[in-house]
């Protein structure tokens, strides 16, 4: 089916994606100035962003479970409005007993946003009959891409409030456009068979633990950037807050143009291929992001690894649900369940090493790590089975 509602359906929950990667992207200028509001050091801070992971990691759960009950919609709606006044929760909280609550509930609800809008991306395609899921989180960068450098420039200016307030006026202005064209799943009746309640068995086969244990592997590097950049080229480099920000700015720049092409370059190459290119394109950026000392030279650095990065979690889940002998949601389970943990657990490791010995070991490291994934890339070859590639956000 593709009537004009749905084309519509199509480009609203486009400017979903966006807007959550505005918001994430948002909060990185936030992070140094979250940090000299309340004279943070990094493993203070490390600690502060593990409660935005356990916020988010805590209510996607519950957001998959609300979209089971009542629509992908629904659920896009509330989350979407809750998440674009989360970031004036932080940028106004008055001392910081308020603002780790503050902190927890931006996870919350850019998570459960997440999850909403990717089961939606789901109704669109299955009414479409086309793929947008890589195209969707193109947009998921885009919107991350001037987050973080336009808010650079506007936090600089305005500070952490007064850029809170921009954003909160941009992603309300998208919303009543967006949300409204929203479309919700056809539902069909249950057959009484599958009310029977079924027994959740986790695999034995070692082949997806591994699998689960590389998405861990390449989830961690992109938390290292979201959280750290512009805290690493502001402290140790000397950067304005602004150019700090372009960190991430380029990384997600590089990674929304990946994302839109990814879907041609994994069919021309094969998804083992494409991965041992990421992989080395990845390992080659995040060891000169390391290595450099002129933000400049950090922040090209880092471009270069979101192009390597941008399509190895998609690839490595697609994978996960194509396990033979393994059903599709368990592979997908146990995958995005390890994955997850490396967000929710990474960044408080990175603030405490980074205290006591700078961001740069940090990066070098996470470019070994990148080697670690292309050597175990050959386990990635059930990832070919399908057309099409789930969703790395993709809930279950």
């Amino acid at each position: 089916m593709s009537s004009d509602p749905v084309r519509a359906a199509r480009w609203a929950v486009a400017a979903c994606f966006f807007v959550n990667g505005l918001i994430v992207g948002s909060w990185v200028p936030q992070v140094p100035l979250l940090a000299q509001r309340f004279g943070l050091g990094e493993t203070a801070l490390g600690l502060i962003i593990l409660v935005l992971g356990i916020g988010a990691v805590t209510v996607m759960p519950l957001c998959g479970w609300l979209v089971g009950r009542t629509s992908s919609r629904l659920v896009v709606r509330v989350s979407a409005l809750l998440s674009a006044f989360a970031l004036p929760l932080i940028a106004f909280a008055p001392n910081l007993p308020l603002a780790v609550p503050a902190v927890a509930l931006f996870g919350a609800f850019v998570g459960g946003m997440d999850v909403a809008m990717n089961s939606n991306a789901v109704v669109v395609e299955r009414r479409l009959g086309s793929a947008i899921m890589s195209s969707s989180h193109g947009f998921w960068s885009l919107g991350g891409f001037v987050g973080a450098g336009v808010g650079g420039r506007i936090a600089e200016a305005l500070g952490s409030q007064g850029h809170a307030l921009v954003v909160l006026a941009v992603v309300l202005a998208i919303l009543a456009v967006a949300l409204p064209r929203l479309i919700e799943e056809r539902r069909a009746l249950p057959e009484a068979s599958s009310l029977a309640p079924r027994a959740v068995r986790f695999p034995r086969k070692p082949g997806i633990y591994v699998i689960g244990i590389l998405s861990l592997l390449c989830m961690a590097p992109e938390g290292a950037v979201l959280d750290w950049t512009a805290l690493y080229l502001r402290q140790e480099m000397g950067a304005s807050l602004a150019t700090a920000s372009l960190a991430f700015t380029f990384f997600s720049g590089t990674m929304a143009l990946v994302r839109f092409l990814g879907d041609s370059v994994r069919n021309h190459l094969g998804a083992v291929r494409t991965v041992r290119v990421s992989g080395i394109v990845a390992a080659v950026g995040l060891l000169a992001a390391g290595l450099s000392t002129h933000p400049m030279g950090a922040i090209i650095a880092f471009a270069l690894a979101g192009l390597g990065i941008a399509n190895m979690v998609p690839i490595i889940f697609s994978a996960a649900g194509n396990q033979p002998d393994v059903p599709a949601s368990i592979g997908m389970s146990v995958a995005t369940t390890i994955g997850y943990s490396g967000i929710l657990v990474a960044p408080s490791l990175i603030g405490f090493v980074a205290e006591r010995s700078g961001f740069a070991p940090v990066y070098i490291f996470f470019a070994l790590v990148m080697l670690v994934v292309v050597l175990l890339s050959h386990r990635l070859s059930a990832a070919d089975r399908i057309a099409v590639q789930p969703s790395p956000d993709m809930p279950l």
